[in-house]
């Protein structure tokens, strides 16, 4: 069985056309959809008990952030595949029939990410490596995209989209994850960190899945369309400080050892420094 995995809010509009598009490709095999909506203020809520009655619907009465909604839903999900989809994304095909066929085709694969197509039809950028201290400062100095290597660790740059192969982070835009894999780290039906509200929640998971010895594949043969950022875009300013606050946390975690644990502070105060230049000054996502 495959269950689908849908937290939204204020993305109304978009997640009718998600559900949609699922219903136009339902997959073969038995599924089930749940959407958490984290106390959306424009109606999506009572948009999915009028226009989907089939859902499973999760009403939070308050935003609970991208990781705990996740957990909530996994939590009565009965699936044997778990696919974490946005709700600012629709399917063409029959891209879920093919993305499950292929996961269950690698049974070292305890994830799956696919191709992501953008309004301009363009392939999008989707695949990251964990983050390093070398692999970020190569992204925002670019010289990641000139030298390759180390310096290239966290954006990717050279990543062949043509290819299926294993990827170290496919974005959490769609991420269909084995049920097995995730016993393996922990409580399948409490899979993310809730230390990660919004950002790097999946990138945390999937660093837990390879260091337990399972990969994450990711797949050229199916494919979404995804308009991207659409919830997260009507806070910027707070959501640019949460996610470099979540990128430091994610360094104490996984990072923070012998003489790591050193130069932290000082990875810390840069990190919040880029943040305080992108976001123009402090603001409500900022939390040490």
């Amino acid at each position: 069985m495959l269950s689908i995995l849908i937290v939204n809010w204020n993305t109304r509009d978009l997640l009718a056309d998600c559900l949609r598009s699922i219903q136009a490709h339902p997959p073969t095999r038995p599924f089930e959809i749940v959407v958490v909506d984290n106390a959306s203020s424009d109606g999506s809520a009572e948009m999915v008990r009028q226009e989907f009655p089939e859902v499973i619907l999760i009403a939070s009465p308050v935003n609970t952030g991208y990781a705990k909604g996740n957990n909530n839903a996994f939590a009565v999900a009965k699936g044997d595949l778990l696919l974490t989809l946005n709700s600012d994304t629709a399917f063409l095909d029959d891209s879920l029939d093919r993305a499950a066929d292929i996961l269950e085709a690698h049974p070292k694969a305890g994830c799956l990410g696919v191709k992501q197509v953008g309004i301009d039809g363009a392939v999008q950028q989707s695949v990251r490596g964990f983050p390093t201290v070398l692999g970020i400062f190569g992204d925002v100095s670019g010289l990641g995209a000139k030298l390759g290597g180390t310096w290239d660790a966290y954006r990717l740059a050279r990543f062949d989209y043509r290819q299926e192969q294993t990827a170290p982070q496919p974005m959490g835009t769609f991420l269909m994850f084995r049920r097995a894999a995730l016993a393996a780290i922990g409580d399948p039906a409490k899979p993310f960190d809730e230390e990660f509200p919004i950002f790097f929640n999946e990138v945390d998971l999937l660093y837990r899945l390879k260091k337990a010895g399972w990969d994450c594949l990711y797949t050229p043969n199916a494919s979404i369309k995804h308009y991207g950022g659409e919830s997260t875009k009507q806070v910027r300013k707070s959501m640019i400080w949460e996610s470099h606050r979540s990128l430091v946390h994610y360094f104490r975690k996984h990072r923070g050892t012998g003489l790591g644990r050193v130069g932290l502070p000082f990875l810390a105060a840069g990190i919040y420094a880029a943040a305080f230049v992108r976001a123009r000054g402090f603001h409500a996502g900022f939390r040490p």
